[in-house]
């Protein structure tokens, strides 16, 4: 990726930089309501603008995240669930920059590998919304689509605000079992990834 960047830039220069903060997701598809699961986000990237007078650029990453699910039972949540899922990220990003040079606008396609199923709990009983826990296994690969936006606050240190939704499902057919009036009812639902992710980004 960074072999391409370099290539469709030319002669320009690129500036790598290293990132970290925090994100917070939830689960579509998971029955639950909030993004109440928080996690890390971190890694390393490299910019590059496609002209010396142009506001138009590309990036590359490759971050360590983490998403998932959690709720406690409530009003809107009928189950307790505490699932975190850790990826590789690799997501390569257009920009613009505005022309007062202060902020940089991304959209673009991340590819993650899950390098760990979800560990935690789910809790359900004796609430009325049964998921099925035999088989919590998600896939293995997650493409989404992203939208960044990235403010300089001083010299090179940037605040970084990131957007993320799944494209394909992280999970297939969830299956689920609602009780109505003491009778069971049977649905599946797939899952997909959906984050919001605050950083801060030291650009050399």
């Amino acid at each position: 990726m960074l072999l391409l960047i370099a290539t469709s830039a030319g002669a320009q220069s690129i500036h790598g930089y290293i990132t970290s903060g925090v994100t917070t997701s939830q689960i579509e598809g998971d029955e639950l309501k909030g993004f109440k699961q928080y996690g890390f986000v971190g890694g390393v990237g490299a910019l590059t603008a496609f002209s010396d007078r142009g506001h138009w650029g590309a990036s590359v990453e490759v971050l360590f995240s983490q998403r998932g699910a959690h709720a406690n039972p409530s009003r809107y949540n009928a189950y307790a669930a505490d699932l975190r899922l850790n990826y590789v990220d690799i997501p390569v990003l257009v920009h613009y920059q505005d022309f007062f040079g202060g902020m940089l606008i991304g959209a673009g396609i991340s590819y993650a590998r899950l390098v760990q199923q979800p560990h935690g709990e789910l809790k359900y009983s004796p609430y009325d919304l049964i998921p099925d826990t035999n088989d919590m296994a998600f896939l293995k690969n997650d493409i989404s689509a992203v939208l960044d936006c990235r403010f300089t606050i001083w010299r090179g240190l940037q605040l970084n605000l990131r957007w993320q939704y799944s494209l394909l499902p992280i999970k297939r057919e969830w299956h689920f079992t609602q009780y109505v009036n003491n009778r069971p009812k049977e649905f599946a639902n797939d899952c997909y990834n959906h984050s919001v992710a605050l950083r801060l980004i030291y650009q050399f």
